[in-house]
């Protein structure tokens, strides 16, 4: 007989505490590192940098499926060990990881043949287009190492060994950090690469954290069992679980990437330099997003395991500490965002256009973070009780049918500035809608436990 888990004994708070605070500091380091690596790219010219931007979109949808499977694996292997059904949750791990191998398959063939058109469509800049190209090439074609250091990390977070996690997702991000000059500059005996340098270190810090995610599972995650013989005989029932979970998930962050690249074409009709805000405006505001995203990876498996040993206080308990988190952290980030925009932009190379246009922006924009706060921590339930449905029809709600149509409208005025008042009003929309689903799951699942 196995010990009961931590998730389901340990004091509610700490236990939050305990799960998401090595990934709030893993995912910290990582919003830091996505700020250091555009600071190095913005040295090169701002084409680079808008350049790296034009990529994001593609980056994103490299992250939404790696995760929404992640997400998937997750649910499953948390409740499985919640509910005691051990062979399902060594079965959710090792179906996971095949899962994984074909995500990389589909990202290597779209950056041997699709990297050059997707950067075209977005742009008619020759100089921005041949950076973007060679960035997103590397990025895709390397991905391997992207997608099995997210995998690997959520079966450590599903069984509450986040600590582990956070050193997987740290180490990563810190060698990126060091190798960004080192490759871009051709500082020492490594050579100038520029761009190229910046995706590199990307795809380095991956694959060295892909490294120690095999590791840390196969040492210390001994609820699992990973084998390669499970690997390459997946059930269709576990696989039809993890996407029953992960589709809707991998829908709902690949919409962010729809989101990004639409606003890419519709700032591009004013300025190069309204895209290159918008890229900056992304890398600072993950400083304040990914610890919330940290905290909403710790909630779920604390969420689902509980959901599965039907444990009502400790659920209700855990949402509203995690709530409180989410808000605290968010209304810090406007503060910041409306009391030093300049000071931010001009870590990024800003010239005086980008100033005059991203300091409006970042303050209009930063309105939205505590409605944000709200959505990302009430939503960890849906995910938890495998009812990502609903995340998936409030994140098409506020980026597709609210946020883009907005800004579209907006942008009509010939007035930069009033497109980005679309990002308060769609999250207005979000919070309505995450409101009713709530109510709607909580009503019909843990008030009757």
């Amino acid at each position: 007989m196995q010990k009961e888990n931590k998730m389901g004994v340990m004091p509610v708070k700490q236990l939050i505490i305990t799960m998401s605070l090595p990934m709030m500091i893993s995912m910290l380091v990582q919003a830091l590192y996505n700020v250091v690596d555009s600071i190095f790219v913005a040295k090169i010219s701002e084409n680079a940098l808008t350049a790296v931007t034009l990529a994001f979109p593609m980056q994103n949808l490299m992250i939404a499926l790696g995760s929404g499977t992640g997400v998937g694996i997750n649910a499953l292997l948390s409740r499985s060990l919640g509910e005691k059904k051990f062979e399902n949750s060594d079965a959710a791990a090792n179906t996971g990881l095949l899962l994984t191998f074909f995500n990389y398959i589909v990202f290597l063939v779209i950056g041997l043949f699709f990297a050059d058109s997707f950067i075209h469509s977005q742009t008619n800049v020759e100089d921005i287009a041949i950076y973007g190209k060679e960035y997103l090439t590397i990025v895709c074609c390397l991905s391997f190492g992207v997608f099995f250091q997210v995998t690997f990390e959520r079966l450590l977070q599903s069984t509450g060994k986040t600590i582990y996690s956070m050193i997987t997702q740290a180490t990563g991000a810190i060698i990126n950090i060091i190798f960004d000059p080192l490759l871009i500059f051709g500082i020492g005996p490594f050579p100038e690469l520029g761009v190229a340098g910046a995706a590199y270190a990307t795809v380095l810090g991956q694959v060295i954290a892909c490294c120690i995610g095999l590791f840390c599972n196969i040492k210390f995650n001994n609820e699992i069992h990973l084998s390669f013989k499970k690997i390459l005989h997946p059930s269709s029932n576990i696989v039809g679980a993890i996407y029953y979970v992960g589709v809707p998930s991998i829908l709902m962050m690949s919409i962010g990437s729809i989101m990004t690249y639409l606003m890419n074409m519709i700032l591009g009709s004013f300025s190069s330099t309204a895209t290159a805000v918008f890229g900056v405006y992304f890398k600072l505001q993950s400083f304040f997003f990914m610890p919330v995203f940290g905290l909403n990876n710790g909630l779920i498996p604390v969420l689902a395991y509980n959901y599965g040993a039907r444990n009502k206080d400790r659920i209700n308990q855990a949402l509203k500490f995690a709530l409180t988190l989410a808000v605290s952290i968010m209304v810090i980030g406007t503060c910041c965002f409306l009391a030093i925009p300049s000071t931010l932009l001009r870590l990024f190379n800003a010239s005086d256009s980008m100033i005059t246009i991203g300091v409006p922006a970042l303050r209009i924009i930063s309105l939205s973070f505590p409605i944000a706060g709200i959505c990302i921590a009430a939503g960890s339930i849906f995910q938890a009780f495998s009812k990502s449905i609903y995340s998936l029809v409030v994140s098409v709600g506020r980026q597709l049918v609210v946020l883009i149509p907005v800004a579209f409208l907006l942008s009509k005025t010939g007035v930069l500035d009033n497109v980005w008042w679309a990002f308060p009003i769609a999250e207005i929309a979000s919070v309505v809608l995450s409101a009713i689903f709530f109510k709607k799951l909580y009503s019909s699942t843990v008030a009757k436990m």
